[in-house]
Order: structure tokens, then C-alpha cells, then sequence
């Protein structure tokens, strides 16, 4: 039976705005954990581990973050492991949150002066002394605006796992249009609400972006 749109549906989609957020917090975390480590191994001086590092970063990059969530999805069933909708969306967004903020912030750390580097060097400090108290706190700060401006990103993604089942935003979206069917209205409201979440983290990227390339003018 057709329903009007109405009060509750429109709670409805709020309520699920809560886990758009959850999951767009875990795999941003999550993906900067282990996109902390890829840069890492990418400015390393270890040949293994730059390529293993390449070769993770080209594949989530060249590879569409749907089928990374089918993968990891359906993946897990066939190797006989019970994985929910929730955990497979987050397992996938982390993953591919990694290897984007890896790559950000493996340029961010080239950005550094050679000559940094190499006064570091001479003064003995070896990779992890070299990173720790010279490198990064340096590309920190190239790094805030870029990386606040990718959460908008992953926001944006977190729709990809309606797919899955998980029901997010789009989801939740997708049960109230076929309640309701008010395609217009429904997803007008939903693309509203994203909107809503992004544009804010947009105009604080630019805003960083601008501090931080004042000094340097």
C-alpha cells in the first residue's frame, strides 16, 4: 500500500544520517591508521616495502569501491566467514580510505624541503627519528586541508554500501521511496541532507588551505 511522505519518514531519515556518520568516522579513522602506515612505507627507503605499498595504493585506487564492497562482502561468505553489512562497509571504506589518504600523505611528506632530509640525515638521526621529530610535523600541516577535504569523500561513499544492505542514508532513502513513491522528494531530501553534512567540512578545507599557504606567501 502507498503511503503519503509524511513526519515519520522524514525521521526516519534521520535517524539513519547516525550511521552515515558511524561509518564515515570508523573508516576515516581507520583508514588513517592504516594510510599512516602505506605513506610510510612509500617514503621508505626499503625497496620491499614501497612496493608493497605501490602495489596496495594502484589497486584500491584503480579498482571502484563498489566492487571492493562486493568483494569483501561476498568474499567473506565463500571463504566460510558470516560477515554483517555493517562490518563488510566498514572493513571496505576503511581499506579504501587508506590507500587515498596513504597517497595524500605520501605527498604531503615529499613536500618537505630535501634539504630538511638531508640536515636530519647528517645529523644522525636515522627513518623513525627522521619522521618523528622533523618530517611530519612539518607535512602535517600541508596535509590538514587535503585531508578534511577527503572526509567529504568518504561521506559521500558511505551511499555505496545501501548495495550491501547497510542501511544508511541512501538506504533508508531507498525504503521510504518505495513507501512512498516520491522518487523526487525523497531522494531531493537525502541529497539535501548530504549536502548539509559536506559543505561545511568543504568550506573548512578552504579555509585551512588558506591559513596554512598564508606564511608562505
Amino acid at each position: 500500500m502507498i503511503r503519503a511522505f509524511g513526519y515519520n519518514e522524514f525521521l526516519f531519515l534521520l535517524s539513519a544520517v547516525q550511521w552515515t556518520l558511524m561509518l564515515s568516522v570508523i573508516a576515516f579513522i581507520g583508514g588513517g591508521i592504516v594510510g599512516l602506515v602505506v605513506a610510510l612505507g612509500r617514503t621508505s627507503d626499503v625497496k620491499p616495502l614501497r612496493w608493497l605499498s605501490t602495489g596496495y595504493i594502484q589497486i584500491f585506487q584503480g579498482t571502484p569501491l563498489l566492487m571492493q564492497l562486493f568483494l569483501v562482502f561476498f568474499g567473506a561468505t565463500v571463504i566460510g566467514i558470516d560477515m554483517s553489512p555493517w562490518v563488510a562497509a566498514a572493513v571496505g571504506l576503511t581499506l579504501n580510505t587508506s590507500a587515498f589518504l596513504g597517497e595524500i600523505w605520501r605527498g604531503c611528506i615529499q613536500s618537505v624541503p630535501r634539504g630538511q632530509w638531508e640536515a636530519a640525515s647528517s645529523l644522525g638521526l636515522r627513518y623513525p627519528g627522521l619522521m618523528r621529530y622533523v618530517i611530519l610535523p612539518q607535512a602535517v600541516k600541508v596535509a590538514v586541508p587535503p585531508t578534511v577535504g577527503y572526509l567529504v569523500q568518504v561521506i559521500k561513499g558511505t551511499s555505496l554500501a545501501a548495495i550491501i544492505g547497510f542501511v544508511e542514508l541512501t538506504r533508508a532513502g531507498q525504503i521510504v521511496n518505495n513507501a512512498t513513491f516520491q522518487p523526487f522528494l525523497v531522494f531531493g531530501i537525502v541529497a539535501a541532507i548530504y549536502f548539509a553534512l559536506c559543505w561545511p567540512l568543504s568550506l573548512l578545507s578552504q579555509r585551512l588551505e588558506a591559513r596554512y599557504a598564508a606564511p608562505s606567501r
